[in-house]
């Protein structure tokens, strides 16, 4: 069996994640019903409900965004990318909706 070392980062970018589930529960909710009346819509609706989803999560991406680089800029300079890395990662396996800022 192969094993994959995590990183330093991994620990600290979920427990930050699982963090912001509960701080943004109510954003991430809103998130789901507006993609519900998205996914459900008419079609001659289904493009404002498109864009009331798209502004729900960019707010939940541009959190997370903050949040990422509030400590990555704790960081040094050598440290941070290695740091915005192991976040991303996690944001992308738990929020791959939501993570289009990050790249």
């Amino acid at each position: 069996m192969i094993r994959f070392r995590r990183g330093r980062f991994h620990e600290l970018a979920t427990r930050q994640l699982d963090l912001f589930a509960a701080d943004e529960r109510s954003l991430l909710e809103e998130a789901r019903s507006a993609e519900d009346t998205w996914t459900g819509a008419d079609r001659d609706v289904a493009e404002e409900a498109y864009s009331d989803w798209q502004l729900v999560a960019d707010a939940i991406a541009e959190r997370m965004l903050d949040l990422r680089e509030t400590y990555a800029a704790t960081l040094d300079d050598a440290t941070a990318p290695e740091y915005r890395a192991a976040f991303d990662r996690a944001a992308n396996s738990r929020f791959p909706r939501f993570t289009e800022l990050l790249g």
